[in-house]
């Protein structure tokens, strides 16, 4: 799962770091006894205009030896994309559609073929113009077989390379397969970062793009440096620099924020009691990002007991979502009610079955499952993914449902265990556009169903959903797709929680949205 979980990271720190790391988790886990006295967690970071110039320092996550800079690659430096690179099309602070490279877009009557205009005047960090040529040519190498973008999955049922038009050089024209309203939507993914014409060989390396800031130094699974772009289309970045930092594990992470060695934990969900020591630092605080991650209980559809669909239905009902929030999220976030549409998509549908644990015992008894026994597993992979388990099992019992929390290994979680085992905890990151999310996760077939259901009359929907051009019609019938993922799909969504991103007080203009923060707007207090 590439744009969630990393599981080739290897455990590197740098030497630039050691000292940080050296504090130890005995420090942090003495700071976390009276987190309970703590005062509440901050709703966001703090407001305010930074001072231009200064070098933010970000710690992140350890990394593949394989990793690079190329965007469509399953292994790219994922914090060094929004800096270096745009996109045709981007997702707003709103959470609405928004240009980045492409100035506009329009379709034609049946959805089949997308017009994009692009911007004039933009180059790239050789000094050479941006045409249609980059924006097809970066398109086709996510298509291309030898790339294996994990967004070829969802581009190529839709596109054929061979047929992308560019008229001028600053229109590109995208015939599809089939039709499809949302098209512009899937090209905010960050495998969709537009790279030069004819760079594929050499992109992983110079990570040539038109974004904000410039490449200065990267080395996989290490450190890197990027600086001000000062002919960015968009205008010169408030800071002068950004200096990445991987960093073996949070509590590595934490204790350098906490020391003043790093500005920001990137790809970081700090736990709770970690997050009150951080927000009762003077260096450092919480920011918030609303309901960022959606967290999944995966039932796979192809062994038994969840080729039923009955036992499926009574494993919802069984348990409270509420109560799994409340438990697990200590409130930081919403319940999911098994719907993986967030709450603040346009397209959610806040209908759902009420947790109905006596109907559960009912379903279980008719499919001949009374009295169910399951293995769930979890692993310390992410802070939340235990709790969440211990809740869902305390909240199931009711239903006569007896759970077995069983932990595995973290390093080897998203191989040995995820789509492997009937039941399990996982996440993503909410930010996909809605027909994304559905084809991904899903529709029949995707090599990311995690649950592996297949339902005819759901992909018929989408399918119907893609087609239709009237917006109002389009959201229904999304609302119906959703209603069959709660009925009858394999996920049990309990919860969406709030990230909690560890940040140094003198960071301004932090805010999160669509994977990524805005690397423009960004800055310190105090440069």
């Amino acid at each position: 799962m590439s744009d969630i979980h990393h599981p080739g990271r290897r455990s590197v720190l740098t030497a630039g770091l050691a000292s940080a790391a050296a504090l130890g988790g005995s420090w942090l886990l003495t700071g976390c006894a009276g987190a309970e006295a703590a005062p509440v967690l901050p709703a966001a970071a703090a407001k305010g205009a930074p001072d231009r110039g200064g070098t933010l320092r970000i710690a992140r996550p350890p990394a593949s030896d394989a990793e690079t800079l190329d965007p469509a690659s399953s292994l790219s430096a994922y914090e060094y994309l929004g800096a270096l690179y745009n996109r045709l099309v981007r997702i707003g602070p709103d959470g609405d559609l928004a240009p980045d490279l492409a100035e506009s877009w329009e379709t034609d009557v049946k959805a089949r073929t997308w017009t994009f205009r692009l911007r004039k005047g933009v180059t790239f960090h050789n000094g050479r113009a941006f045409t249609s040529a980059d924006a097809a040519y970066s398109l086709r190498h996510i298509l291309d077989k030898a790339t294996a973008s994990p967004q070829a999955a969802v581009l190529a049922p839709l596109i054929d390379p061979a047929k992308l038009g560019t008229p001028d050089a600053h229109t590109l024209v995208v015939p599809l397969k089939s039709p499809n309203a949302e098209f512009p939507s899937l090209l905010t993914h960050y495998n969709c970062y537009v790279i030069p014409d004819g760079s594929a060989k050499s992109i992983g390396r110079t990570g040539i793009g038109t974004g904000p800031f410039k490449l200065e130094s990267f080395a996989p699974a290490g450190p890197g440096r990027v600086t001000a772009y000062t002919d960015h289309w968009a205008g010169r970045p408030v800071l002068d620099a950004i200096a990445f930092y991987s960093v073996a594990d949070m509590s590595a992470r934490s204790n350098a924020l906490l020391a003043g060695q790093v500005d920001l934990l990137s790809q970081t969900n700090l736990d709770f009691a970690t997050a009150r020591v951080v927000a009762a630092s003077d260096r450092a605080t919480i920011a918030r990002v609303k309901n960022a991650q959606w967290y999944v209980l995966p039932m796979l559809t192809t062994e038994k007991p969840f080729t039923d669909v009955r036992v499926r239905q009574a494993m919802k009902l069984a348990y409270d979502p509420e109560h799994v929030v409340k438990v697990a999220l200590q409130g930081a976030g919403t319940a999911g009610w098994d719907n993986p549409v967030p709450p603040s998509d346009p397209a959610h549908i806040s209908a759902h079955p009420k947790h109905d644990p006596e109907q559960a015992k009912y379903l279980l008894k008719r499919a001949g499952h009374e009295g169910l026994a399951m293995d769930l597993y979890t692993s310390s992979y992410d802070p939340l993914f235990t709790p969440m388990a211990l809740a869902y099992q305390d909240s199931a019992k009711r239903a006569g449902i007896r759970i077995k929390v069983k932990t595995a290994s973290a390093d080897s979680y998203y191989t040995q265990i995820w789509m492997k085992k009937p039941l399990m905890a996982t996440y993503w990151f909410t930010g996909r556009p809605v027909d994304q999310l559905f084809t991904q996760i899903f529709r029949s077939g995707s090599s990311y169903n995690e649950t592996a259901w297949s339902d005819k009359e759901f992909d018929a929907v989408l399918d119907r959903a893609r087609a239709e051009i009237d917006d109002t019609k389009r959201r229904e019938l999304y609302g119906e797709a959703q209603t069959l993922v709660i009925e009858k799909g394999g996920a049990m969504t309990p919860m969406f929680a709030d990230r909690l991103v560890g940040i140094s007080r003198k960071v301004r203009g932090y805010a999160e949205h669509g994977f990524e923060f805005d690397y423009l707007g960004i800055g310190l207090k105090g440069a």
